[in-house]
């Protein structure tokens, strides 16, 4: 009878973390009649990144990014969703720990605990710089860039008022680029009636990126098209500016032989991320090796080495593509490699049995109003044609309770684009602006 009992239960999959992959297959498995799923993740939310920068300038409301995780995956009768960290792996029994020390057993455990910002050893200059990967962060960023006019308006003295009109972006990868166009959108056009002591004209929005050219996933054309659009936006663009350091004042960076300063009161970090805590834990917890960042080696199935029961995927995986490059950070390969897992898990398997083999999608940015740029299978597009590529790609996987939410995102985004004007509401008590401003 035991036996018996045994070969019915149903297999126990396990998923850590909400994000694109996680999501994903969850989607994958929701009919596997044979197999019970847990998503585990620390927020109740699923985020929308890619449109962070437009909650954090004000395009779009928090909202409209986020989608509960429960909603999300409301028609998935064989799912149960726990918001909790994972602080713990035991890969001999087969149990992770709950951060209120519940033990959760798995057959098969996928790993999609995502990315977080990384300040490449620096974690001081966390506390004097925005960081643009949750939501609390891009909340926290449009109050300081809209109380940054508000503080300019009141200051007597020509220098602080500077500094408060110059916003610094760092680092020139899509988030980077999408940002410090929107800032630029934001002083030109957003807010030209809305002062009486300044002109949000004279506002500066500086991007510095360490390497040769922006947005080095493109191609060297489309990397000057984008740095052409910012110009013509008014961004000053700075490349091979390395940061040095960081203060509630300003920014120094080191370029060729010479070090400058730039004072600002505002300043984004958007330069580097590194795999989420748990892949450290996992890390430990197997033997596996990982790199710089924090990304866990897998094998070419996109399971642990040793371990078939588990795959790890998306941002906190490190694996070759075709090219010998390791895949990008990007939701297409996460959506992609969890569904070839759960395909496998679905059919059986403890995890995939086949090697990953990613279909590249290509690569997209915006930069300014309606015009983007677009790098699809060796095809180059540029302007309102990437644009409009660009709105279709993001509305499709924007993941949102139904039709209905995706279009008033898609009327809002289109709005702002138009001309609408951004949602400038400060929230709070502008702590961190006014902390920034002591001493003045």
């Amino acid at each position: 009878m035991a036996a018996e009992g045994e070969a019915s239960r149903r297999r126990r999959v396990v998923i850590v973390g909400g994000g694109f992959g996680g999501l994903a297959a969850a989607h994958t498995l929701r009919h596997a009649d044979d197999v019970e799923v847990t998503l585990v993740d620390r927020m109740h939310h699923h985020l929308f990144q890619p449109l962070l920068y437009q909650v954090a300038c004000g395009g779009l409301s928090p909202g409209e990014c986020a989608t509960p995780i429960r909603t999300a995956l409301r028609r998935n009768a064989n799912t149960t969703v726990l918001m909790a960290e994972a602080t713990g792996l035991d890969v001999e029994r087969r149990t992770l720990a709950l951060d209120r020390g519940e033990q959760l057993e798995y057959d098969s455990l996928i790993v999609s605990c995502g990315a977080q910002t990384s300040y490449f050893g620096h974690d001081e200059w966390r506390e004097v710089s925005c960081g643009l990967k949750t939501l609390a962060d891009a909340e926290d960023l449009r109050n300081r860039i809209y109380g940054a006019f508000e503080q300019a308006e009141r200051c007597e003295d020509p220098v602080e008022r500077e500094q408060w009109l110059t916003f610094v972006v760092i680092g020139g990868g899509p988030t980077g680029v999408e940002l410090a166009g929107e800032l630029a959108i934001i002083a030109t056009h957003g807010m030209k009636r809305d002062f009486t002591r300044i002109d949000p004209r004279d506002a500066r929005v500086i991007l510095l990126d360490a390497g040769e050219r922006l947005t080095a996933a493109f191609s060297e054309r489309l990397s000057g098209k984008v740095a052409q659009e910012l110009a013509a936006l008014g961004v000053s663009v700075r490349e091979g500016a390395r940061v040095t350091s960081i203060d509630e004042r300003g920014v120094v960076m080191q370029v060729g032989e010479k070090e400058e300063r730039v004072a600002a009161r505002t300043v984004t970090w958007a330069a580097g991320v590194r795999a989420a805590d748990f892949a450290k834990t996992l890390a430990e917890a197997t033997g596996a090796d990982t790199d710089r960042a924090g990304r866990v080696q897998i094998e070419p199935d996109l399971t642990l080495p040793g371990h078939p029961e588990i795959s790890v995927i998306g941002d906190t995986s490190l694996l070759a593509g075709s090219g010998g490059k390791p895949l990008p950070g990007l939701a297409t390969v996460a959506i992609q490699q969890a569904r070839h897992v759960a395909r496998g898990i679905h059919g059986g398997g403890a995890g995939a049995a086949t090697p990953f083999h990613y279909l590249d999608k290509g690569a997209l940015a915006v930069v300014g109003r309606g015009k983007a740029v677009c790098e699809i299978r060796g095809r180059e597009l540029s302007g309102r044609p990437a644009f409009f590529t660009y709105l279709t790609v993001h509305m499709y996987y924007l993941s949102r309770g139904g039709p209905g939410s995706r279009l008033k995102v898609l009327i809002d985004w289109i709005s702002t684009r138009l001309g609408k004007p951004q949602n400038q509401v400060i929230e709070g008590e502008l702590a961190s602006i006014e902390r920034s401003s002591e001493g003045a």
